[in-house]
Formats: C-alpha cells, structure tokens, sequence
C-alpha cells in the first residue's frame, strides 16, 4: 500500500519531457498558447455570466463573431487594446493586471 508508481510525474516533469524546460523555445510557445486559451476561457466565461452571445459582445466592441469565437477557443493572438475594449467596454469588467 505505501509504494509509488515509478511512473508517477509531476504536471512539471510532464511539460519538461513533451515541451523542454522553462527558458527554450518550444515551451515557451507552448506556454505561450496555454496562456492565451487561458485568456479565451475568461472571456467566453465572462460572456455567458452578462447572457451575451458572440455576436452582441462583437457588435458591443466593434468586433467580428468569428474574431470573438476564435479568441475564446485561443485562436487568436489579442491586443491589450483589444482585450480592454472586450472586457471593460464590452463586458463591463476592469482589468488589473500582475507581474510577479
């Protein structure tokens, strides 16, 4: 009952072996990406929480649907300003933001 699995890797180890570690180029595109699904998932979470479909939240911000939806599958790269007018303009949110 108390051995480990000599399989067992940390979320870390796994990202090391399948993207290099922290600092090369493949992982820091891959962290790259994750981020900006990561930014995507808020904005769809955001978008169902004020009842909006896309196509409100594109017509609100001067967007397109399809720019809105490929942004929140993480399609997309976005522009601060870009993200700003989404969320505070077309959401009625307030970004902050942190750098550690």
């Amino acid at each position: 009952m108390g051995t480990k699995n000599k399989n067992t890797t940390t979320f870390e180890e796994h990202l090391d072996k399948r993207y290099g570690e922290q600092g090369s180029l493949k992982r820091t595109e891959f962290e790259i990406k994750a981020k900006a699904f990561a930014i995507g998932e808020v904005i769809k979470e955001e978008r169902r929480l004020a009842n909006m479909t896309q196509e409100q939240l594109a017509e609100k911000t001067g967007t397109k649907k399809s720019f809105i939806s490929r942004i929140e599958n993480g399609h997309s790269d976005i522009q601060l300003s870009t993200l700003y007018r989404i969320l505070e303009i077309g959401l009625g949110r307030k970004i902050t933001l942190s750098i550690e």
